[in-house]
């Protein structure tokens, strides 16, 4: 029996197991890399039930972000606007356009406009909105230059590892919290200047940006 089989059938069993282990080992690495935020949210832009349009809105017309996202620099979510607030304006400015036929709906019947989320961190993540609008944080940072978005897309990862950048230099985002809204402001001296004034924030603000698990896992 012993010559049924040639000898290199021995190596068999461990090449098999290196096999397995080098199959499981590149498909387990490319999983870590690729099926993160970055690949798997950043672009996201659905298609909404009223196409609102942030270029027309918070970039051309100007409207403060707070005006229909109420309370982001109070509360800890940021609201979607209610249909009450956009007929504050489109109960006297294109009253009969069809493509807003779900808000005069939503405004009449009460029902929410059934809009598609965009940005929304898991359930396990603690995130506060107005503690980093507070700071200075300008929505920009995170949501990417909404203020020349037709249609609103995921552009930031939004992962832990992006997050964490932001929490170990605060110096690099920070600015005058009265600017937080204008989402076309730079330092007008550059990088540099915009890092020496955020420390000084950091200093003068005592900011301390958690790092470790329980800051945002609680």
């Amino acid at each position: 029996m012993s010559n049924l089989f040639p000898k290199s059938v021995n190596k068999l069993p461990l090449q098999i197991l290196i096999f397995i282990g080098l199959t499981v080992g590149i498909v387990t690495a490319g999983i870590t890399y690729y099926a993160t935020p970055k690949y798997t949210r950043v672009g996201y832009a659905p298609t909404q039930p009223v196409p609102f349009s942030h270029a027309l809105h918070a970039g051309q017309l100007g409207v403060d972000c707070r005006y229909c996202h109420t309370g982001v620099d109070k509360s800890g979510v940021s609201s979607v606007p209610s249909a009450q607030t956009c007929m504050n304006c489109h109960s006297i400015i294109k009253t009969d356009s069809p493509l807003l036929a779900p808000v005069r709906e939503s405004y009449a019947t009460g029902n929410p406009v059934p809009w598609v989320k965009v940005h929304q961190v898991p359930d396990y993540v603690y995130f506060n909105h107005s503690v980093h609008v507070a700071r200075g944080v300008s929505c920009v940072e995170c949501h990417g230059q909404i203020n020349e978005m037709d249609t609103l897309k995921h552009a930031k990862p939004l992962s832990m590892g992006w997050c964490l950048e932001c929490h170990r230099a605060p110096e690099t985002v920070l600015r005058d919290p009265k600017l937080v809204t204008d989402l076309n402001w730079k330092h007008p001296g550059g990088v540099d200047a915009q890092i020496e004034q955020g420390k000084k924030f950091v200093h003068d603000w005592k900011v301390q940006p958690p790092q470790s698990c329980s800051g945002c896992h609680r």
